[in-house]
């Protein structure tokens, strides 16, 4: 098959099935001390015989940008979804960044099916699957999520009888089972076909809950390890990234940490003078109640620098940014961008208003969440050694989890298919 251009990227076309596996909030601390204590075996022999490196997220360092990055293999400033959740200025409404048609980039699994390839793309939640999916014209591309795995047609996912598929019962989506189900269904799926490219995004309900070595945290990625050491099997090339870290957000005494923005500038210039956005929020809020380390504000008629001097004293802030600062500095849209970003320190959150956060989901867990800076660092995982033009790029040009593609697909030294057996 001839090379493919996707995004001014050339790819080849796979010569094995090419996984990638987005592991949600994994915060390379979670491989490192896995690797420490020997409990992930697989992903241990993956990265002595492939290639292992840390890489960056995308900006800010949330679930929907980072995966749409992943997908076109480009910063949010060219394929256009810079959060969870954003404010559409034309018309005066806070909507959710899940519609397709905000998408501004072909995604690499489109264009591949759209050139006759297989693709599967099977995410942990629903709200990700519209913007996985966008490009879809045919069953050729199969897309679905685990959390709404009962409800998949030919028609609509590509894909029907999930269920008894991966004979397993429908997963809580506040679980860690939701996470193995992708995992476990997109095993099932490549036993029975091969594929040319597949993806398969977690969820980060563990790593919102439980730190890096501990019980629950453990359990979860030795379960993963298992996975992986069965997708190893397939004669695939695999790719392992995460769209974001995780960070504690609390007191020593276990209390949320949060600057409450919208109350600060309420008190300092007034009621609804100033506007909070915060791009974390989703319908998923017994993760991380709506609190993370990315803000964006807008100032209304206050002026700008005003605002800004104001914000960038406060306890608990990293650093704000105007609008064009902060586009060229983590290459975000700026038509879709506020006055201002505003980013917070590693132990601290940003919130709106103190009673608009419902914090009692969070039961006797401690605060973590993700967004800013401190949450960039990702795994990034390979099967296969790299080439050694590949190899040359590493120390010389940033490595980001948007390139996981690229890399597995061009940049492996893998052996062709096998030809099955008669």
């Amino acid at each position: 098959m001839p090379n493919i251009t996707i995004n001014d990227i050339t790819y080849r076309w796979p010569e094995r099935p090419v996984v990638v596996v987005c592991v949600d909030g994994c915060d390379p601390e979670y491989l490192e001390r896995g690797f420490q204590d020997g409990i992930l075996p697989h992903l241990a022999q993956l990265k002595q015989g492939g290639f292992y490196e840390i890489a960056h997220s995308a900006m800010p360092s949330f679930t929907n940008p980072n995966n749409v990055s992943i997908v076109t293999g480009l910063p949010p400033s060219e394929h256009g979804i810079s959060g969870n959740y954003f404010l559409d200025t034309q018309r005066g409404v806070e909507v959710m960044m899940d519609d397709p048609r905000l998408l501004r980039a072909e995604t690499i699994l489109a264009g591949f099916a759209s050139r006759g390839a297989r693709v599967a793309a099977i995410s942990a939640k629903d709200k990700l699957c519209r913007l996985l999916a966008a490009g879809r014209v045919d069953s050729r591309f199969v897309c679905f999520s685990a959390e709404c795995a009962d409800l998949c047609t030919h028609s609509q996912h590509g894909v029907e009888g999930v269920l008894e598929l991966v004979e397993r019962a429908l997963p809580d989506v506040y679980s860690a089972d939701l996470s193995l189900f992708v995992l476990d269904a997109g095993i099932r799926l490549l036993e029975r076909e091969r594929y040319d490219l597949v993806y398969l995004s977690l969820s980060d309900y563990v790593q919102h809950k439980f730190a890096p070595g501990s019980f629950q945290s453990n359990r979860f990625y030795r379960q993963l390890d298992e996975r992986i050491g069965e997708l190893a099997k397939l004669d695939i090339v695999l790719g392992i990234v995460a769209d974001h870290g995780m960070s504690d957000k609390s007191r020593d005494d276990g209390s949320p940490q949060v600057v409450y923005l919208q109350d600060e500038l309420q008190r300092a210039f007034g009621h609804d003078q100033a506007k909070v956005i915060l791009p974390i929020t989703d319908p998923y809020v017994v993760h991380h109640g709506a609190l993370g380390g990315f803000a964006r504000v807008y100032c209304g008629v206050l002026p700008v620098p005003t605002v800004l001097d104001f914000i960038r004293q406060l306890p608990g802030i990293d650093g704000a940014w105007p609008r064009d600062e902060a586009c060229q500095r983590f290459s975000l849209p700026a038509d879709r961008e506020a006055d201002l970003v505003v980013l917070s320190d590693p132990h601290f959150a940003i919130g709106k208003r103190c009673g608009e956060h419902d914090l009692s989901a969070l039961g006797s867990y401690r605060l973590r969440s993700h967004g800013g800076l401190s949450e960039q660092r990702v795994p990034f995982l390979l099967s296969h050694p790299l080439t050694s033009t590949y190899s040359a790029r590493i120390g010389h040009t940033p490595l980001n989890n948007y390139d996981i593609f690229d890399f597995a697909i061009n940049g492996t030294r893998s052996n062709k298919r096998k030809t099955p057996a008669p």
